[in-house]
């Protein structure tokens, strides 16, 4: 398997990203117990970039590690602005797997 970073852009209505953070975590949560979140968690607005996160995935190519989130409530409610899929190969240091 290969590692794929995913990062999201979040939409700027922090009222409906709040209301449905619990069900994307759960999500996210149940993908992680399967073993195909490696990490996940937000990253931090600042004068360069929005909200968003940052997600590692095991998947055997981007196709699938694309479908694995395609069923994600921050997606499906339109809550995502953006978001990019890339293979990533750690070359130093080490993820725990």
């Amino acid at each position: 398997m290969s590692v794929f970073a995913v990062t999201y852009v979040y939409s700027p209505d922090a009222e409906r990203l709040d209301a449905f953070r619990p069900e994307h975590r759960a999500f996210l949560g149940a993908l992680h117990e399967a073993g195909s979140v490696i990490v996940s968690g937000p990253l931090k607005a600042d004068d360069a970039a929005p909200a968003g996160a940052l997600i590692l995935l095991d998947a055997p190519d981007v196709a699938a590690a694309t479908a694995l989130l395609e069923d994600d409530p921050f997606r499906r409610e339109g809550l995502i602005a953006e978001r990019g899929v890339r293979e990533w190969v750690p070359v130093i240091g080490s993820l725990g797997r």
